[in-house]
């Protein structure tokens, strides 16, 4: 058997266990309730104890859009809340992150990161980009519970997974109303438009660069052990306001 036909029978053999995947949860639809599936099959199939898909873009992350459960929406929140892990830097490279030994590897590469992932368990953790050539979608991230590379197999299914993610959300915003998202996707994001009208509004009530007043939301939830979302809802509420010394 040749190798395309080799991808094309592993992409198929994919595709089914996607589809035989139950409904985690029942408030995503279409596109977003596809890569809920894609993430519990990858958790399923590989040597993994979490997946999330997370929609990325030049100026900035998006949120996240499905994960295979609610530790490891919290996981790959992590990283937009401190700026750094594997996710970011798979998708501003466009290559894969394969990280065996977070302890070991990922301290001096994203010290704060690496700090928070492994307080929740996180030994190694594998990135893949969305792509289409150039044009950068998103990236599926993978966390294991303990240390060790994949093997060529796993790897060659999570590269796979990758590709099947990707061909869902251009599959899903051909089909979208102009100017919509992917059939789910938007609801699915909703938690991270929030944050960015939180931004917003930190940026006008400090005075402040919008990249900074990213970084004062991030900093906030980070010392006072709150999500990213918790945080922006509460600024959006006007019931937290931000002072320029940081209370």
């Amino acid at each position: 058997m040749n190798g395309s036909q080799a991808d094309l029978d592993r992409r198929d053999r994919l595709c089914a266990l996607i589809a035989r995947q139950p409904v985690v949860d029942h408030e995503l639809t279409g596109t977003a309730l596809g890569l809920q599936r894609l993430c519990g099959a990858a958790v399923r199939l590989l040597p993994a104890s979490g997946a999330a898909v997370s929609l990325m873009a030049d100026h900035g992350p998006s949120g996240i859009v499905a994960s295979s459960d609610a530790v490891s929406a919290e996981i790959e929140e992590l990283q937009f809340l401190l700026g750094e892990g594997p996710c970011w830097d798979a998708f501003e490279f466009l290559t894969p992150v394969l990280v065996a030994d977070m302890r070991r590897d990922g301290g001096e590469r994203w010290p704060g990161y690496s700090t928070a992932a492994g307080e929740r368990s996180v030994r190694a953790a594998f990135a893949f980009p969305l792509h289409v050539g150039t044009s950068r979608l998103g990236v599926l991230g993978i966390f294991r519970d303990r240390p060790g590379a994949l093997s060529a197999r796993a790897l060659a299914g999570a590269v796979t997974f990758g590709e099947i993610a990707t061909t869902a959300l251009l599959d899903g915003q051909a089909t979208a109303h102009a100017g919509s998202a992917a059939a789910g996707v938007e609801d699915a994001l909703q938690p991270s438009f929030v944050v960015y009208q939180a931004q917003g509004m930190v940026m006008i009530q400090l005075s402040v660069p919008l990249i900074e007043a990213m970084s004062r939301l991030r900093a906030y939830a980070y010392t006072h052990d709150r999500s990213l979302g918790s945080v922006a809802r509460d600024i959006v509420a006007l019931t937290l306001i931000l002072e320029k010394d940081g209370t």
